[in-house]
């Protein structure tokens, strides 16, 4: 069986090179949005500490897509 080996910078091609800068583009996005989102929101509309989701919120893609998802409370929602 064949070791499959990680490909370096300039063995990439344009477009893998790319699609990699664009991913990394949207995924530091996504944690500055949401970075900027908790610290505007009052820590009355946020389920759970403010803390505990901007530690989430550095996790790739997974951290903000989750409070973007589940950390902000909806308008009109009892709780």
């Amino acid at each position: 069986m064949a070791k499959k080996t990680k490909k370096t910078w300039k063995e990439m091609s344009p477009a893998a090179r790319a699609g990699f800068v664009a991913a990394g583009i949207v995924q530091v996005a996504l944690m500055l949005a949401a970075q900027r989102d908790i610290s505007r929101r009052p820590a009355a509309e946020i389920n759970g500490p403010k803390a505990a989701w901007r530690a989430a919120a550095l996790i790739n893609f997974i951290g903000p897509m989750g409070y973007f998802i589940l950390g902000r409370k909806r308008p009109g929602a009892n709780s």
